[in-house]
């Protein structure tokens, strides 16, 4: 599916009484995930180890 046919979908499922900024929040949201699935089919994620040696280090005082 392209990012038009994802708005549109996107648009179909949401409730007609949504602000515009909700919906870009929405296509903001979408778009992240998307940019983030793309990097890691280019082999370029961050495996989960990374991650949580990063929420550990946010963590401790």
């Amino acid at each position: 599916m392209n990012d038009k046919e994802a708005v549109i979908q996107l648009l179909n499922r949401l409730p007609s009484e949504i602000s515009l900024r909700e919906i870009l929040r929405e296509i903001e949201f979408i778009a992240a995930v998307k940019e983030g699935l793309d990097e890691i089919d280019r082999g370029q994620g961050v495996s989960v180890e990374a991650v949580e040696k990063m929420m550990e280090a946010w963590t401790t005082l």
